[in-house]
């Protein structure tokens, strides 16, 4: 799709990037903030950089109806991922995204004091199955919430 490199080698790299980025969050005890510059940060850019020059291909080259991308029904989902090279930017998509909501619940449970042997159930969900692990980061991030005292606005940067 891209012309310079195949889609399966593309495929590879995408996914060799999010799993690198996985593993380091479930290290990030270990050198947080240097793991989420990398997991949070630049593992999270480069798919998303991958994501959006994969989309722009696949629109300049897709099949015809492509561009109308109908997102009203079933079906019309359907056809958008009715090849390959539409697959794989959905692939990158789902990978940039659970890694990003992976990072952020990394590092709102380390802000808030949250211990990352709870967290990390919910990392390994969302990084298998996306919105349930934010779900079930949400229930527990509610449950440390409640009985405390709101908390002073923190620096952005941890």
């Amino acid at each position: 799709m891209l012309g310079f490199i195949t889609d399966d080698r593309v495929f590879e790299l995408i996914t060799l990037t999010a799993m690198v980025g996985w593993l380091a969050l479930f290290l990030s005890p270990i050198a947080p903030r240097i793991i989420n510059a990398f997991a949070g940060t630049i593992a999270v850019g480069l798919l998303a950089v991958t994501y959006a020059a994969l989309l722009i291909a696949l629109i300049a080259n897709g099949p015809e109806g492509l561009s109308a991308m109908d997102f009203a029904s079933l079906d019309g989902v359907t056809a958008l991922f009715a090849t390959k090279e539409a697959v794989l930017v959905g692939w990158a998509h789902f990978l940039a995204f659970d890694l990003f909501v992976g990072a952020w619940e990394a590092r709102t449970a380390r802000r808030e004091g949250i211990p990352f042997v709870f967290v990390l159930p919910c990392m390994a969900l969302t990084f298998l199955a996306g919105p349930f692990g934010f779900l079930l980061f949400l229930v527990l991030r509610g449950r440390y919430a409640i009985g405390r005292p709101p908390q002073a606005a923190l620096p952005a940067g941890d």
